[in-house]
């Protein structure tokens, strides 16, 4: 059974270049554009995993995901970051999360980050 994904992130091209990368091996359940959009989206969907941007309005991924690793401390998120984001990675690992990647993104690297964070 293939593992349930969702995307979170403010640009629509970075959303559909992550699904891209992604579909072949994942179910996508959802996208979400902001913070509270991806907090809802996950408690709905309850993924294997979340792909979370950390720049985003409303509230950031780092926010949302303070809110989703205090509900499910089990939850899965890999932080998706601009290179010179150390400082915000920083943040976001004491949020909860499990991992991240740098765009832009190389399919490589995105399912060796998601194979580290959960093994097939």
């Amino acid at each position: 059974m293939a593992k349930r994904v969702m995307i979170a992130d403010d640009s629509e091209f970075m959303r559909n270049l992550l699904r891209e990368i992604l579909e072949d091996d994942f179910e996508i359940v959802g996208e979400a554009e902001n913070g509270v959009e991806a907090v809802n989206l996950y408690e709905e969907e309850d993924p294997d995993i979340a792909m979370m941007d950390i720049v985003m309005p409303i509230r950031s991924g780092i926010e949302a995901t303070n809110e989703i690793t205090n509900n499910d401390p089990d939850a899965k998120v890999i932080m998706c970051t601009s290179v010179g984001q150390e400082e915000k990675m920083k943040q976001a690992i004491k949020a909860g999360a499990s991992g991240y990647i740098t765009k832009p993104f190389q399919k490589p690297n995105v399912l060796n980050e998601i194979n580290d964070v959960i093994p097939a």
